[in-house]
């Protein structure tokens, strides 16, 4: 069978093309590490990335929110705690006060350090983070969570202004932490050291006076029961960060092997791609050589 020059020269051009091409394509992935320069080349495992991809996002948002929340239950512990001591601070005055040796005089000299703790722990329960958002006020992070309304009479003027609804976090799927604290308990607190407060400022007063000793030690009282359980809230950030540390751990090795799977998926192995390349060069410089070899022949070659 004979074939035409031209179809010859198409051929062995299509063939040299073909050839170039493959050679390219593989330096081209071994210059990138993939093992996969298009999706068609291989579309399974190119949805197996996409999965991986959509998977590792969603856990590198969990590992930042889990960072964020973890700083933001470090501020919550640090103004919480701040308040105990302040409480206990208190409470040692209201037991020096219920000393009854105390002249009128003695009590009326704590009222000022009363006083001042008093307002240190409205001042850390109205606490706002650097954006402006109330810490301790529920979802109501707009709204200060104390409120004091002086035209109502003493003992009564603080109120919880905000919310006891919690700002869930998402850090794993499915799986949400709260990131606030909300502090009802700290309005009747502060009721009750003003009372004590107005008590122990009164001219004259005696404080073996029935009405005195009951005034203050409700206060006293008051305060143990709020203290208990802001101290209870302080025990609940802890357990949370615990909570956060291994859910991070979790993500972390879940993460690693994400990004493993994903390696073994689209690197490319060096080694058989230096074979093929070694065999697509072989192929271009044989087809090269037969196409010269071939194309000096003439009739001529014959006589």
């Amino acid at each position: 069978m004979r074939i035409a020059s031209t179809q010859y020269h198409t051929t062995m051009n299509t063939a040299l093309q073909g050839a170039n091409e493959k050679a390219n394509a593989m330096l081209q992935r071994m210059a990138t590490g993939q093992r996969m320069l298009v999706p068609s080349e291989d579309p399974v495992s190119q949805v197996r990335l996409m999965r991986l991809g959509r998977e590792e996002a969603a856990i590198d948002q969990y590992r930042k929110n889990i960072e964020t929340l973890n700083s933001r239950l470090e501020q919550n512990e640090s103004h919480l705690s701040n308040i105990v001591n302040d409480s206990m601070d208190a409470r040692d005055l209201l037991v020096w006060a219920l000393n009854g040796s105390n002249a009128p005089e003695d009590l009326k000299a704590m009222v000022s350090s009363f006083d001042a703790l008093r307002e240190s722990i409205l001042y850390t329960a109205n606490t706002r983070d650097r954006e402006g958002r109330y810490l301790f006020s529920g979802t109501a992070i707009d709204t200060a969570p104390i409120r004091y309304d002086p035209a109502q009479p003493v003992g009564s003027r603080y109120t919880f202004a905000g919310n006891t609804q919690e700002q869930a976090v998402a850090v794993g799927s499915g799986v949400t932490q709260p990131a606030n604290v909300s502090l009802p308990e700290v309005a009747a607190l502060l009721n009750h050291l003003e009372q004590a407060g107005a008590t122990m400022a009164t001219s004259g007063v005696n404080v073996n006076d029935p009405a005195v000793r009951a005034t203050l030690t409700a206060a006293l009282d008051g305060l143990d029961a709020s203290k208990n359980s802001i101290d209870t809230q302080i025990a609940r950030q802890g357990g949370r960060r615990n909570i956060l540390e291994a859910l991070d751990g979790n993500h972390a090795d879940v993460s690693l092997s994400n990004q493993t799977a994903a390696l073994t998926i689209a690197q490319l192995d060096y080694g058989d791609a230096a074979v093929k390349l070694n065999g697509y060069t072989l192929a271009v410089e044989a087809t090269q050589k037969a196409y010269a070899k071939v194309s000096g022949l003439s009739l001529f070659n014959l006589l």
